[in-house]
């Protein structure tokens, strides 16, 4: 008897070791920050979230009793982020509350997508440019893919339940339909996007202040990148995708490099310009729509003809010019034109 008893003690003690070491501390963190709706926040009172740091149980009550918090959001990659993770760790150790966290987050993008196709910023709070329909820093466009990979069944989604594929296949054609209807043409001329979007006109808008209504030489390739993914693609988004590409060609800035450099006169002690550089080839974060000429803005919302002209703290905290494009044009959109014929 004695001897049976100690047999079930160790096969629970066993099992609960085996259910502990199928945990992931960073997925365990996840489940603590998602919020009632499916979705996480990028930050608590104004601090990032991290996965990576240890909360004692009191730190886990709090933020648990603070789940109906109206705070979830696809900014920063947040949500998106979330989701790939558990899904790849629920692969990898088959814990199920992996897996039913990462489908709670999926159907948290099924609710925030507007009918028209695109997704705000944050969901459900709609304060001031959050309601607007977002590319900037790829926050649809990060969601377009997690739905595109549930689709497919690629990149580890094949684990995630069927009817979610059912669900994911017609919100990618509603966002591919809200994408091709809101690529800027400018003079009967298709061009490339602004970073966010009027979510019921459809029309450019600004967000914060230094963001102002322009053609974006940053979202615009992960938009173009996302268009090339499809495998059966349409006249139009064919259309959509080699427009785009001209408009990166004719919109290079030869010769030039955004640098850091030491100015002892500055608060922090460095600076950030623009420098001749005969090898290097860059694109601006804004462009004009109207003039195609790169602008520049700080926390006055006022254009500026050059980031020399905006104040310290956004010259070098933004990211004004850069190498987006590149790989693009060099390598993706040549295999693109081989794939497609």
């Amino acid at each position: 008897m004695k001897r049976g008893i100690f047999m079930v003690v160790a096969l629970l003690w066993a099992g609960a070791t085996s259910a502990q070491k199928a945990e992931d501390p960073m997925a365990e963190n996840m489940l603590i920050y998602q919020r009632s709706i499916g979705g996480w926040p990028k930050a608590v009172n104004m601090v990032p979230v991290d996965y990576n740091k240890a909360l004692s149980p009191e730190q886990r009550l709090v933020i648990q009793a603070d789940s109906l918090h109206e705070d979830a959001t696809i900014d920063n990659n947040a949500t998106s982020k979330e989701i790939i993770y558990l899904v790849k760790a629920y692969k990898k150790l088959g814990n199920p509350r992996y897996l039913k966290a990462a489908e709670k987050g999926i159907n948290y993008i099924f609710k925030a997508q507007y009918a028209n196709g695109g997704w705000p910023q944050y969901y459900p709070e709609h304060n001031l440019y959050r309601s607007e329909i977002t590319y900037n820093d790829n926050a649809m466009i990060n969601v377009l893919n997690i739905l595109e990979d549930i689709a497919e069944g690629s990149n580890d989604f094949d684990v995630v339940d069927p009817s979610l594929k059912k669900r994911a296949v017609p919100a990618v054609e509603k966002g591919i339909d809200c994408i091709l209807k809101t690529q800027i043409s400018v003079k009967g001329k298709l061009t490339v996007w602004c970073a966010q979007y009027n979510e019921r006109t459809l029309k450019p808008a600004k967000a914060r202040a230094f963001e102002l209504i322009s053609l974006s030489g940053m979202e615009s390739v992960g938009i173009t990148e996302f268009l090339m993914r499809i495998k059966n693609p349409s006249p139009e988004l064919v259309k959509a995708v080699q427009a785009a590409v001209a408009w990166f060609e004719s919109s290079k800035i030869e010769g030039y490099n955004f640098v850091f450099v030491k100015d002892e006169s500055q608060p922090k002690g460095k600076d950030r310009v623009l420098v001749k550089d005969p090898a290097s080839v860059i694109w601006a974060r804004f462009y004009d729509i109207e003039t195609n000429i790169p602008f520049f803005s700080g926390r006055d919302s006022v254009k500026k003809n050059t980031v020399a002209e905006i104040e310290v703290e956004r010259r070098t905290g933004y990211a004004w010019y850069g190498t987006w494009p590149a790989k693009l044009l060099s390598k993706t959109y040549p295999a693109w034109l081989k794939r497609i014929g």
